[in-house]
């Protein structure tokens, strides 16, 4: 338990923060979700429409260096070969 009333008010701030990286962090895996979704449906378009909705997510997301820069490259990478794969 902090003692210090500087203590108290870092605890504070650490909570409120690792609420919102943790909000951060599922709106990214939400954003990969959604692109997979319209890949099994077979709609090239509408998987195209959102990944280009979900690529200034996870952009914005790395930005802030909640995950990675080079994760959220990587899922990009991999999504969008999976979208210029489908038929």
């Amino acid at each position: 338990m902090a003692n210090t009333v500087q203590a108290r008010k870092r605890a504070r701030q650490n909570d409120a923060q690792r609420e919102h990286n943790a909000s951060l962090r599922s709106e990214f895996r939400t954003a990969i979700k959604r692109v997979r979704a319209a890949i099994e449906t077979g709609d090239k378009a509408a998987a195209r429409a959102v990944f280009q909705t979900a690529v200034s997510t996870l952009d914005s997301i790395a930005d802030k260096k909640i995950y990675h820069k080079n994760k959220a490259a990587r899922h990009k990478s991999r999504l969008s070969a999976a979208i210029k794969a489908m038929a």
